[in-house]
């Protein structure tokens, strides 16, 4: 690998299976700007309203919260593992992570990354095909690499795709009627099969697959919006949880657009409240039954002790037409959050947000308060099955046990 800065991109939207091209990124003096191409500002689609709202000319970005990036542009890169795999893969050949600009980065995701858009040039990559029998081998590559064994970095680096979050991933494409998988680079012919799996990092439990997938079933039980999920056989644990993505479906890619991206907020900051995602939700979709699923969303991580509810967590899709929703839920799992509080506050309050909170919050963006009661009553109805949800996923006697303590105390 050899490092060569870039100072200039093309972005280009997917608008279902037909790229259209967005605009250009340009870095000049470690400052970066973006101007739309006038055949897209036509299109009157806005990407990304609140802080790349369209318009012609040359817009500069004045955050530095993303290296300098606009927001949308930003959900595009991989944090956390991701991050850390092209990092260890610069520094064993002599690069500096530190010297690429948020742009080389990008140059990095080309047409690989969440969403709809994509980024020209790019560097190229190869297809490959595992068999879903050497999962275990893979989890075991992701382990050892966090030990800074570098001998599996090229394979875990092009598994990984784009993909944000902490714990290691696996982006594929299921082949149909086989017992195979190949690693995802935007698959053109069938993008609606594209899957996530995920692999525990060393500080997880050995049955957080598991666990992640009883709270997929304890969502599914409490009505929330879930992509089709399950669990990839393991010789060596409970299976690894699968999910299906949402970004990929039958009439092609769909844009993506995080909370964090939207709004320029940290989302290793605990700095935000429910009340602002629901503000943020109505503003997009002008839909108060999308305010609902959000709040159905809220009120399960309250319940269901997920405190890692940052704003990296949320995220909206914007269809081909321009019309917003709420994607549905992901990263849905048992976490006592920094310091045992939740990232994102409930009408101010981290530590413990209850039922009353709740409904100052429904009250707060007027959601009728009998809709309210009833979005609470089935959720809490749903985490009350929580032991049979945690049996049926194969969750170990501790951790269910363990999490059980900390359930139903709202």
């Amino acid at each position: 690998m050899t490092f060569q800065p870039i100072n200039l991109i093309n972005v280009s939207y997917y608008r279902g299976n037909s790229p259209l091209l967005m605009g250009r990124l340009a870095l000049k003096d470690r400052k970066i700007y973006f101007e739309y191409a006038p055949s897209f500002i036509e299109l009157g689609l806005e990407l990304s309203p609140i802080k790349l709202p369209l318009k012609p000319g040359i817009i500069a970005c004045n955050d530095y919260i993303f290296d300098g990036l606009f927001g949308v542009f930003n959900d595009s890169l991989p944090d956390g593992w991701g991050r850390l795999l092209l990092d260890r893969k610069l520094i064993k050949t002599g690069i500096n992570p530190n010297k690429l600009s948020a742009l080389d980065r990008l140059m990095h995701v080309g047409k690989n990354g969440m969403g709809a858009l994509y980024y020209e040039p790019a560097l190229e990559d190869n297809i490959k095909t595992i068999n879903l029998e050497n999962l275990d081998t893979i989890a075991d590559e992701c382990l050892c690499f966090e030990e800074s064994d570098d001998e599996f970095i090229d394979e875990l680096l092009a598994m990984n795709g784009s993909s944000a979050g902490a714990r290691p991933k696996l982006l594929i494409n299921l082949i149909p009627q086989k017992n195979d998988l190949q690693i995802t680079k935007n698959n053109f012919k069938n993008p609606h099969d594209d899957w996530i799996i995920k692999f525990r990092s060393s500080l997880d439990p050995k049955d957080i697959g598991a666990i992640e997938y009883a709270y997929h079933l304890m969502a599914l039980e409490a009505k929330l919006e879930v992509p089709e999920a399950r669990l990839f056989k393991s010789k060596k644990c409970e299976g690894y949880f699968g999910v299906k993505r949402f970004d990929h479906i039958d009439s092609g890619f769909v844009h993506m657009h995080t909370l964090s991206g939207l709004l320029h907020t940290d989302h290793r900051i605990p700095a935000f409240d429910y009340k602002t995602l629901l503000e943020v939700t109505l503003f997009l979709t002008k839909n108060i039954q999308e305010c609902e699923k959000q709040f159905r969303h809220a009120t399960f991580n309250v319940l269901a002790h997920n405190r890692d509810d940052h704003t990296k967590n949320f995220s909206f899709l914007m269809d081909s037409d321009g019309i917003w929703k709420v994607s549905p839920t992901y990263d849905l799992t048992y976490s006592s959050g920094p310091a045992g509080e939740h990232c994102t506050t409930v009408m101010g309050e981290g530590k413990n947000p209850g039922i009353k909170y709740l409904l100052q919050l429904a009250s707060a963006v007027n959601i009728k308060e009998k809709n309210a009661k009833k979005i609470i009553d089935e959720v809490r109805q749903a985490i009350l099955k929580w032991p049979k949800l945690a049996e049926k996923a194969r969750v170990g006697i501790r951790s269910l046990k363990n999490i059980q303590s900390n359930l139903n105390k709202a």
